[in-house]
């Protein structure tokens, strides 16, 4: 895949299928706009998405906005869905003022060439995002592109949507947010020394501190499943700020992987979340946390075992 990011100074010579989104998660209903783009290589068409560098709504509101996956992550995504471009474009005052038919002009038609173009019903692009599906369909003859707008993927009577999939987080409800997803949620980073207080208590965990733009569920224990090296582990992972403990404390995601006694300091793992146990909770004393903890980890053995079988 070809990555390009932090310019708007770029040129796509091969004629593509483009698709044009925020692809926070890149759920189900992501996918099934690229499925749509995917049909358009039988015409000789390279596959493309076109997203922002930044989210145009912590510009234009002054706070960072979250994202359920980073931008690494939807990177790593799109690449391993087969995507052949993804253009993050740098988003400033500038490209927030470009009206709807310069966008489809001058970076959908002459620099992405394309030739397709496919796009949710609700889809909006341009100042105050007054372009839409009908101007696309209505802009596609006048610049040599098809468009295909592609109707929202339901769940139940419920769209499948980011804002759908960050409620389910919220909610601790990490199976439903994974059946929305498409796979299981997780958080990458590079693990980190933090105050060895697990292994005091006879829990060692390698700690990563996600970046401020990963979007969290709610802080609590979950059962989850832990790669190093290549190889992927059981363990059970508390997301959260460590409230027992005096002080102040970065969120941090603390991991204790099953039978591994490897030191993994400054190595990059990727942790998925499987399933909710218990909200994050403060404790009396750390005789009653690691009172709690042995008992999370043998629920958590159990619950590892019972989907081995």
């Amino acid at each position: 895949m070809q990555y390009i990011i932090g310019t708007r100074e770029f040129q796509i010579e091969e004629p593509t299928a483009v698709t044009i989104g925020k692809f926070d998660g890149l759920h189900r209903g992501h996918m099934k706009l690229l499925d749509e783009v995917f049909r358009f290589r039988k015409a000789g068409m390279k596959t493309a998405v076109f997203t922002f560098e930044t989210a145009p709504g912590s510009l234009m509101s002054g706070r960072m906005q979250t994202m359920i996956t980073t931008n690494e992550e939807r990177r790593r995504n799109l690449e391993q869905a087969g995507i052949d471009y993804l253009v993050e474009y740098p988003f400033n005052t500038t490209v927030a003022h470009m009206s709807p038919e310069d966008f489809v002009r001058k970076v959908l038609t002459d620099q992405m060439h394309a030739r397709a173009v496919i796009a949710g019903t609700d889809c909006s692009f341009g100042y105050k995002g007054a372009g839409n599906a009908a101007l696309l369909r209505k802009l596609g003859p006048e610049y040599g592109f098809r468009a295909v707008i592609v109707d929202k993927l339901m769940d139940g009577e419920r769209e499948i949507s980011s804002t759908y999939v960050r409620e389910e987080l919220a909610a601790g409800h990490i199976r439903k947010a994974n059946e929305l997803l498409g796979y299981e949620y997780s958080i990458s980073g590079e693990v980190v020394h933090g105050q060895h207080l697990g292994s005091t208590l006879g829990f060692p965990t390698a700690n990563i501190l996600p970046p401020a733009q990963k979007h969290l569920p709610v802080f609590g224990v979950y059962l989850s499943e832990t790669e190093v090296d290549g190889v992927w582990y059981p363990s059970l992972t508390n997301i959260g700020r460590k409230p027992t403990i005096e002080g102040l404390h970065p969120v941090s995601a603390e991991t204790f992987l099953y039978d591994f006694d490897q030191s993994i300091y400054g190595k990059t793992i990727e942790v998925r979340m499987l399933d909710f146990f218990r909200p994050e909770m403060k404790f009396d004393s750390l005789d009653q946390l690691r009172a709690q903890v042995d008992s999370d980890k043998i629920r958590g053995r159990q619950e590892h075992e019972k989907r081995n079988v």
